[in-house]
């Protein structure tokens, strides 16, 4: 394994415990730690954006050109994420089953069209 990888192995691994420890202390009601909880999963995102600097850095690889296409290409990935994220709720924690799946199934349509916008169709 090479150091790149390795170093995004473990950064990436704390990033997502912070980031998944974070959603977990704002959606378990029991923990009253809603705050605290979106703090700790701030600290884990901070970690995610790190973890890809420091992988391009010791890849050698360019760094990131923002232009139209990657504002949209983001912006495409939060909103079906959030869309996904939203559809879950629905159904887990407020019991609304049709419309959870409805709107969780839109999140799924939009991260898929991510495919394409990144790799293109030939």
């Amino acid at each position: 394994m090479k150091k790149s990888s390795f170093a995004a192995l473990i950064l990436g691994t704390i990033s997502c415990i912070f980031f998944a420890m974070g959603m977990c202390m704002t959606m378990v009601a029991e923990w009253n730690a809603f705050k605290p909880g979106i703090a700790v999963g701030c600290v884990g995102l901070v970690f995610a954006l790190i973890t890809v600097f420091v992988w391009r850095k010791m890849e050698h690889k360019a760094p990131i050109q923002i232009d139209g296409k990657a504002v949209g290409t983001i912006f495409l990935g939060i909103i079906g994420a959030l869309a996904f994220g939203i559809g879950m709720c629905f159904v887990m924690v407020w019991g609304n089953l049709i419309p959870g799946i409805i709107v969780g199934f839109a999140g799924i349509l939009l991260l898929i069209c991510l495919v394409p916008i990144c790799r293109g169709l030939k």
